[in-house]
């Protein structure tokens, strides 16, 4: 079975004007294109490129088919996404339950879970580079980097809380040193959401301006950035503590349950569990609850943690995060190498170069960059052509 399906970009602040239409051929339309959904989820469903309105969601409970465990985005950013924490499923249903239980509207401003399920999330950059924010950076990295900001109490603040890690942990066995390291986290991203004043975010940005590192310049870039964007946001102290990562095509990163992250600008594709469960740590307008937050949070420190593909045939690399929600492949062919992919159940084939056909024993679907098809009740899908595909389906874990 084969759908084609199609959406309308998503026109968040941070989106980016001309990436998605370039992807697409076409003309930008003048406003930000931040997202385009490929899937069921009901807070933006794909719809049944057919002429007919009917949304996949729909389609799919007619069919008797079962909703998808995952939800494909090609993602677009201009400027920074908020920084944010997704939990694990214990922590999003027990969350979910205790919001519906206190009867807050799931469209609330202020709801934090607004379905039970986990939201881990993996991006492969597009475009010749995808700037992110991921994970908490060691914090002797950290520490130099404070080193090369300019003088003032922003610096003071930063070098003395940071000094507050048990030097001597060098000799200490592991667990007690990730201890004293977790701690030290801890304390800072409350103090930074919490109990840095606005004072204190003004000095750390012309302490910015005036740092002087090589070794950090694009962090120092990014984070100057961030300061122009979000003006007075604390959340700038918590980018400070975070790896940037500089994604080039078919690099990709994997943002597990709790582990920091904000997209900074790029085009990419991204596949994540099917949920909306968001809580936020700054750069951002919208509600940040710090307590919730601070109990989802991943405090370990260490370098960004990226994906590396399993070439798996001849044009066809698999991105497999431990994970049992989604698998992404990317296929490459050309018009005399077609590519079969096996299919662990229902699946989205999303094109992002040249001109491909789906086929399946009894159907075929031709695709352009932007342009998806659902497959249902396959165990297999055959690609030609010339241009690239990513296939997303459940994992194997």
């Amino acid at each position: 079975m084969l759908i084609p399906i199609s959406n309308t970009p998503r026109d968040y602040s941070w989106g980016s004007v001309d990436l998605i239409p370039a992807l697409e051929g076409r003309e930008p339309t003048g406003r930000p294109e931040a997202e385009v959904w490929y899937g069921d989820h009901p807070g933006c469903p794909s719809v049944v490129a057919d002429g007919s309105g009917q949304t996949l969601d729909a389609a799919l409970a007619a069919a008797g088919e079962p909703p998808l465990p995952f939800l494909l985005k090609v993602l677009a950013a201009a400027s920074s996404l908020s920084i944010q924490a997704h939990p694990t499923i214990a922590q999003a249903r027990e969350g979910f339950a205790r919001e519906e239980d206190a009867g807050v509207p799931r469209d609330a401003a202020d709801r934090l879970y607004r379905d039970a399920n986990h939201k881990p999330e993996i991006i492969v950059a597009l475009s010749d580079e995808f700037r992110a924010l991921v994970g908490l950076r060691p914090l002797e990295d950290t520490r130099r980097l404070v080193a090369a900001l300019g003088e003032g109490p922003a610096r003071a603040a930063l070098t003395q809380r940071l000094g507050a890690e048990v030097a001597a942990a060098d000799g200490a066995v592991a667990g007690a040193d990730a201890g004293a390291t977790a701690s030290v986290v801890r304390d800072l991203l409350a103090w930074a959401l919490t109990g840095a004043d606005a004072d204190l975010v003004a000095d750390l940005v012309r302490a910015l301006e005036n740092a002087d590192s090589d070794e950090f310049a694009e962090e120092i870039a990014t984070l100057r950035a961030a300061a122009a964007d979000f003006p007075g946001d604390p959340g700038l102290i918590v980018a400070l503590l975070m790896n940037l990562v500089i994604l080039r095509p078919g690099q990709a990163l994997f943002a597990p349950a709790g582990v920091l992250h904000a997209y900074q600008s790029g085009l990419g594709v991204e596949l994540m569990a099917a949920s909306d469960n968001v809580l936020r740590g700054g750069l951002t307008p919208k509600h940040v609850d710090v307590p919730e937050l601070m109990r989802v949070v991943d405090l370990a420190t260490g370098p960004a943690p990226l994906v590396a593909p399993q070439e798996i045939a001849p044009g066809v690399r698999e991105y497999a995060p431990p994970v049992s929600d989604f698998a992404l492949t990317a296929v490459t062919v050309t018009v005399d190498q077609p590519v079969t992919v096996a299919l662990r159940g229902p699946a989205i084939v999303l094109a992002t170069a040249g001109e491909v056909e789906v086929r399946t024993a009894d159907a075929v679907v031709s695709l352009v960059p932007g342009a998806a098809v659902y497959v249902g009740r396959e165990d297999r899908v055959e690609v030609s052509g010339a241009g690239a595909v990513f296939v997303a389906q459940p994992g194997r874990a």
